[in-house]
């Protein structure tokens, strides 16, 4: 295993991810996410579907100056498919020179999701990843989300949509400065944690069973670089304990159980993009 590696697996779903503190090769990227490479659309799409191969996108990423540090592939039960399903690449621009030469706790990063099996157009996302743990963070409604259909000159409209969303990064910083210079009081960040809770497993009515963690947990720091009393170090806790999961509590039965990490795309991403503007809307409390 490459020294960089930070995590490489299949979690139980089947979602399978790999993330580097160096840009990934094409070689590793197959190994993980082979539906990047599909030669060819899903035998259930029309002859309308224009397939362009995300790898042939991100290699004119890549010659634009954007390298890829993550990816992700979702798995399909429907066999035959999981060839074209779909799958997430985190880009960084070269002028993010991570922790090392950038001197930086955070770098941005490009999400580009795509399937090509119909499960969804070109996606251009905002994300922000944290060196410290590798948290990595998608920007809510501040940022843009560009949809590009399988259609015409996606590979074009794709890379331009890349740099839309770089644009959109002096926000993104503006709105980070401003969670990080904010405190919260203890009663704060625990209506923060109890709004993420209901995110991540519901709205609890009466005689419903409880939650299997509590709102305390989720701003439990896992390190000392997460203590503190911003917006920003409050977000950053109840993203992690949200969305990676390994929090001890109890089922519905009363036996002890451990949340499992929240790996599926689609989840992840609307998880993520939910709780950054939560923490959105707090700052906006707060002003």
């Amino acid at each position: 295993m490459n020294i960089h590696t930070r995590l490489a697996t299949r979690f139980a779903n089947g979602t399978r991810v790999l993330r580097s503190d160096i840009p990934l090769s094409e070689d590793r990227m197959r190994a993980v996410a082979p539906s990047i490479f599909a030669e060819g659309k899903h035998a259930s799409r029309s002859e309308r579907y224009a397939h362009i191969p995300t790898a042939e996108v991100l290699r004119g990423l890549l010659y634009e100056g954007f390298e890829p540090f993550m990816v992700a592939q979702g798995h399909s039960r429907i066999p035959g498919k999981e060839a074209y399903s779909k799958h997430m690449v985190r880009l960084r621009h070269r002028s993010e020179q991570g922790p090392r030469g950038r001197g930086a706790d955070e770098a941005h990063e490009i999400i580009l999701i795509n399937s090509h099996d119909g499960a969804s157009s070109y996606q251009m996302l905002a994300g922000l990843v944290r060196f410290v743990c590798l948290n990595s963070m998608v920007i809510g409604d501040i940022a843009h989300d560009i949809r590009i259909p399988h259609k015409g000159n996606a590979q074009g409209e794709v890379i331009e949509g890349a740099f839309r969303v770089l644009e959109d990064f002096e926000v993104v910083d503006a709105s980070t400065a401003e969670m990080k210079a904010v405190q919260l009081r203890p009663a704060e960040e625990l209506a923060f944690a109890r709004s993420a809770l209901q995110l991540r497993f519901g709205e609890r009515t009466d005689g419903q069973e409880p939650a299997p963690i509590t709102a305390e947990q989720l701003v439990e720091a896992r390190r000392p670089e997460d203590l503190g009393t911003s917006l920003w170090s409050t977000l950053q806790r109840v993203q992690e304990n949200t969305l990676r999961g390994g929090l001890e509590g109890r089922t519905v039965h009363g036996r002890r159980m451990r949340t499992r990490e929240v790996s599926s795309i689609d989840r992840s991403v609307s998880l993520n993009r939910a709780l950054w503007t939560l923490a959105d809307e707090m700052l906006k409390l707060k002003a």
